[in-house]
């Protein structure tokens, strides 16, 4: 395991604690187990991008807050998007994440 996925979950937690959440309030919020919480925290687990979508929206933040140490707050847009992304399919997630590294990729001028 590389040391930014112990990253995300240390990140993770950090914000969890800053708003006296629990981690069983956490999973059930974001329609996770408390095991997977507790395993994310721990860099046990690495979570999908729809978890990080999930726990950011739960926790009131932008993925970045958890993936690369900052939040960026532009706005309610992400919380949309996250919306979007809860209802897809394996699939459709798989996709959308290809295409999120695409844009993230050949967008970097915008």
């Amino acid at each position: 395991m590389k040391l930014e996925d112990k990253e995300i979950g240390k990140r993770i937690a950090r914000r969890r604690k800053k708003l006296d959440i629990t981690q069983e309030m956490l999973a059930e919020w974001a329609g996770i187990s408390t095991k997977y919480v507790s395993n994310i925290e721990c860099a046990k687990s690495i979570p999908s991008m729809e978890v990080v979508m999930r726990l950011a929206s739960v926790l009131e933040t932008t993925p970045d807050e958890f993936l690369v140490g900052t939040a960026r707050y532009e706005g309610q847009r992400w919380q949309t998007v996250a919306k979007l992304l809860r209802g897809m399919s394996d699939a459709q997630l798989d996709l959308m994440e290809d295409f999120a590294a695409w844009v993230a990729e050949h967008t970097e001028h915008l």
